[in-house]
């Protein structure tokens, strides 16, 4: 079977899919309730759609396609309304968030559901180590080639979208001194990381034809990279991201994604190339680990700056398109919060500076989705 046809999207539309962490409210561990979630949630009429994850401590959410982050955000809320209501119902809580701070992987069981089972019979622990929350967040491109352009003109940014969403400092109990240690566990697949430089779907195919014959891979599924391109829904869908603690920041990310594939497709502002990938593990390390205080590389001149200095120039640049995309406030949100250096990895780690107990920190974690503080 080659590789499916890139279906038409309308260009810069958006999806955002979002996984999210089921806790208990007396420990404020994880707690296996994706099953009751499910079967309440589907009485209620909403937008996009909710389905398992992996282990069945968690759920994930979808929205519809969207037009703009306002659009996006629209469509959080009301989930997001009726996920605290059905947990309410259960007597658990949700909560963003990358990693769950103390959960122990090897209590987690996989969800019951054929793929999942497959997977977990592969990749072993691994699997279980995938209690993991991310966003995932799909833009439109115009054709199959404009994908993959778009693909790669969006790799130099991962470490700004890595930085700005980071939101797993906290692993089985312990900080782990990264900003998102979330990705150390993505990273561990064999099929993660980056996808190979071609330019052109027809390329493309071909690269997809070898390692469907290594019978490696069957389908676009199993690649696990940073970015892959979607063809079922004409889209690149960028996998980078932590889940934020807070829908409005989803949507926020959503914006930049969308303001920076404005400006790539209306200026074509540089030509990606095999080189840009030489600084592509280190930015991408230093961004995981130190967050918005990370030294980016420039790809195209090797000039070390801090990230959130890039972040910010990067913001000035697209402001116009931001603009039309109706991304201002999206922008302006990232912009105060990098500029203070306060992303969620931070809120999370001051907060078990004040309280001295993670179980503390899920739970407000879990009243900060829900709108409260």
């Amino acid at each position: 079977m080659g590789l499916e046809a890139f279906h038409h999207s309308e260009p810069l539309t958006l999806g955002v899919e979002l996984e999210l962490q089921l806790v208990n409210t007396h420990d404020y561990d994880l707690a296996p309730y994706a099953e009751d979630m499910l079967r309440l949630m589907k009485k209620i009429p909403l937008p996009g759609s909710v389905v398992p994850e992996m282990t069945n401590s968690m759920i994930e959410i979808s929205t519809g396609v969207c037009h703009s982050s306002s659009e996006v955000l629209g469509q959080l809320i009301p989930i997001r309304d009726a996920l605290v209501k059905s947990a309410d119902k259960l007597n658990i809580a949700v909560a963003g968030g990358g990693t769950h701070p103390f959960q122990q992987w090897h209590e987690r069981r996989i969800y019951d559901k054929p793929r999942f089972q497959e997977l977990s019979q592969l990749y072993g622990y691994l699997s279980k180590q995938f209690t993991i929350f991310g966003q995932h967040v799909h833009i439109g491109c115009p054709d199959a080639d404009a994908a993959l352009l778009m693909l790669h003109r969006m790799s130099r940014y991962i470490p700004h979208f890595i930085a700005l969403s980071a939101s797993s400092p906290y692993v089985q109990g312990q900080d782990t001194q990264f900003d998102s240690a979330r990705l150390n566990s993505v990273f561990a697949f064999p099929l993660s990381g980056r996808a190979p430089f071609v330019l052109t779907w027809e390329a493309f195919g071909q690269f997809f034809d070898k390692m469907t014959r290594t019978g490696v891979v069957k389908s676009m599924k199993d690649f696990y990279w940073d970015i892959r391109p979607k063809p079922e829904y004409g889209t690149i869908e960028i996998r980078v991201f932590d889940t934020p603690l807070t829908i409005e920041r989803a949507a926020a990310l959503a914006g930049f994604v969308q303001s920076l594939g404005a400006w790539f497709l209306a200026d074509q502002p540089f030509m990606p190339e095999e080189d840009d990938y030489l600084v592509y593990t280190y930015n991408r390390f230093q961004a995981c680990r130190f967050g918005l205080d990370a030294v980016y590389v420039d790809p195209s001149t090797g000039e070390h700056m801090p990230l959130r200095e890039h972040i910010l120039q990067t913001m000035d640049r697209i402001a116009g398109h931001a603009a039309t995309q109706g991304a201002t406030g999206a922008l302006h949100l990232l912009r105060g919060e990098a500029s203070a250096g306060q992303n969620d990895a931070r809120w999370l780690r001051e907060c078990q500076r004040e309280e001295q107990l993670l179980a503390e920190v899920s739970r407000q974690a879990a009243l900060r989705f829900r709108g409260v503080n």
